[in-house]
């Protein structure tokens, strides 16, 4: 069970640490909640503790884990078939596993698609949340900053003529 201080990742918002266990009572029940600060926006998330598992709340990925996630980076996008509506909801599904290569799939997919043909607004916007979960838990499986885990990033996509 995470505790104050641990860094752990909730799928769709990315990587934080857990700042607080708070007592809310929502609709005349009382719970226990864990008070997620993510490093992008100062945002701060509240998850249910007894729920947390359901939902995907895990550990940050380790050293092994963030080597197949940059080899998923520079590897070679998925070919875009189906329509867009079809695609986003395939990209969707993959990002709500909560899984960061799943997660790098979709960003390095989205960010060629866009260099070669611009993409949907719904599209654009699940690259931008794909691109701000990576960056969310690189930063603290490679142990940089915001800023230069975005620089890592963005030269990893750019490598090799991406």
């Amino acid at each position: 069970m995470p505790k104050v201080g641990d860094i752990v990742v909730y799928p769709m918002h990315g990587a934080g640490v857990i700042e607080n266990v708070e007592e809310c009572e929502i609709m005349g029940e009382h719970k226990s909640y864990y008070v997620l600060k993510l490093p992008m926006g100062s945002m701060k998330v509240m998850i249910p503790v007894d729920n947390a598992d359901n939902i995907g709340l895990r550990e940050v990925i380790g050293e092994k884990e963030l080597e197949e996630v940059v080899a998923v980076l520079k590897g070679k996008p998925d070919k875009a078939v189906g329509s867009w509506n079809k695609r986003f909801q395939s990209n969707l599904d993959r990002m709500k596993t909560g899984d960061l290569k799943e997660v790098a799939k979709v960003a390095r997919n989205l960010i060629k698609q866009d260099k070669d043909k611009r993409i949907s607004s719904g599209e654009k916007r699940l690259m931008d949340l794909s691109k701000q979960i990576l960056v969310t838990e690189l930063v603290y499986a490679a142990h940089k900053n915001i800023e230069e885990t975005e620089k890592w990033l963005d030269e990893i996509m750019t490598a090799k003529g991406k």
